[in-house]
């Protein structure tokens, strides 16, 4: 037997797909057997190992895909952990001589990663990675002093003179199968799929998987691309992609995306300047600039990137955190988003701009209480875009908001959400009020039945956040 008929393991991650990937295409070029494997080993991503909100949509997004695997004639493996364990083990009971992955850019697991692959190389003839995640790897884009930006702007017009994307691999069709396939756990037996209340919601709102994800692209290109614009920071229109989960799980590729855009584009006669900044796709650069971020600063999970923010006076608040996380602050348009996010997974971005601010700068609860909420709860809960996201908002990250920019949850929903029709969906007590109140309930002078007071004056507390920030930059000169 040659090298070229040994078995090759893919091991998969969050690159849960068929088309547009790199390690299935390298494996299929270099001839013979393809064993697709994911391992269940969340102890090695501590302490962001997934959430509940994201091991449920594990959970459906591995069934798909081995659904389409059989659909080759082929099948996915299933192991538990370690990962390095797991590999050696089937490299031993196949014979395997090649193990290929695409790469992740998270600290624990690159760190994970690199041990990995010095331990392979002693027992297996290639060992190789690739990227499918990302339009720009992380270490490709720098400044002009040869370092990692921290202002969004000039990343994102450096980036796109350096993106060429080019068309998306085609899928993996009808690959080898080997004479005799390993053994493999049973989906159950990983326990992905946690106890949680709010699974009915999600099966309602979501389709996990390769197919959920073009239909919503195909939805957003048809129907709102055009105004996303404008339409995006309504919460109660349809006016976003919803891939994010996708993006998030690998079932769709960028590199996917930025071709269809460009397709659409093209056929409606939209000039190349045009299309490649428009602001959809500067979304897209927010999600490479977030992954740009974490790789060069790792330590921004949990720890600010001005150091300024290191002794902030953050409260600690148990009741005001709880009532905040499920949707009881006294404030419609933060607690409309909580209950959808507790809902459904997912809260729109508007409305998560809202409630990060309200949390951060209203309550001055630390912000790294908000990040481990989302994680938990999130469906699309990326590592990258979480930090960016809230260290952004609390004004302690790279190109973060100003400190006085404090949202009022009122203006707010009455700019965004006029007729009050995304309020009402979510907290059904205030349907009987009219849009001159339903954003300031308690200015009715009676009490909503069931919804509870503002858990503090917007006004007040806005100053008492301008004052602690002015302080904390006072310290830092």
């Amino acid at each position: 037997m040659n090298s070229q008929s040994k078995p090759t393991i893919v091991w998969l991650r969050l690159d849960l797909r068929l088309e547009d990937h790199p390690a299935f295409r390298a494996a299929k070029e270099r001839g013979g057997p393809i064993l697709p494997v994911f391992i269940w080993a969340p102890e090695e991503e501590t302490p962001w190992a997934p959430g509940a909100a994201s091991r449920w949509w594990l959970h459906h997004s591995l069934e798909r895909l081995d659904e389409q695997l059989r659909e080759q004639g082929s099948r996915l493996i299933l192991r538990r952990g370690p990962s390095l364990g797991s590999l050696l083990a089937l490299v031993k009971e196949t014979g395997a001589d090649a193990i290929y992955w695409n790469r992740r850019y998270e600290p624990a697991v690159i760190k994970r990663d690199k041990a990995i692959k010095n331990a392979l190389t002693e027992s297996v003839r290639e060992v190789a990675s690739f990227n499918s995640a990302l339009l720009l790897e992380p270490w490709t884009v720098e400044n002009k002093s040869g370092r990692p930006f921290q202002v969004f702007t000039p990343f994102w017009k450096t980036c796109l003179s350096l993106i060429d994307v080019p068309a998306p691999l085609p899928a993996l069709r009808k690959p080898e199968a080997p004479a005799r396939w390993p053994k493999s756990l049973d989906l159950k037996e990983l326990g992905l799929r946690p106890k949680i209340p709010w699974d009915s919601g999600l099966r309602e709102t979501w389709q996990p998987g390769t197919a959920g994800a073009k239909s919503e692209l195909h939805r957003f290109l048809d129907s709102a691309i055009g105004a996303y614009g404008e339409q995006r920071n309504f919460p109660a229109e349809p006016g976003t992609s919803r891939l994010s989960p996708h993006l998030h799980f690998g079932e769709i590729s960028p590199h996917q995306v930025w071709r269809a855009v460009q397709q659409h584009a093209e056929a409606k006669g939209i000039a190349a300047d045009a299309w490649r900044r428009s602001q959809f796709l500067t979304e897209i650069g927010w999600r490479e600039f977030s992954h740009h971020l974490l790789f060069h600063f790792p330590h921004t999970t949990n720890q600010p990137l001005r150091p300024e923010f290191e002794a902030f006076p953050w409260r600690e608040n148990k009741a005001w955190l709880e009532a905040w996380q499920t949707g009881r602050t006294g404030f419609p348009i933060v607690d409309a988003g909580m209950r959808e996010l507790w809902s459904t997974g997912w809260m729109h971005n508007r409305v998560r701009m809202i409630v990060a601010s309200f949390l951060v700068k209203n309550l001055l609860i630390s912000w790294t209480n908000g990040t481990r909420w989302f994680w938990d709860t999130l469906v699309d809960a990326d590592l990258a875009n979480n930090t960016l996201g809230w260290q952004w908002t609390a004004g302690c990250g790279a190109d973060a908001a100003p400190y006085f920019r404090i949202f009022n949850p009122m203006l707010q929903g009455e700019k965004f959400d006029p007729e009050g029709i995304y309020v009402k969906r979510w907290i059904p007590e205030l349907a009987g009020l009219s849009k001159k109140w339903i954003h300031r309930p308690w200015e009715l002078h009676a009490d909503a039945p069931g919804y509870p007071a503002p858990l503090l004056s917007h006004s007040i507390s806005r100053d008492v956040a301008l004052e602690a920030y002015a302080k904390a930059r006072a310290k830092s000169g």
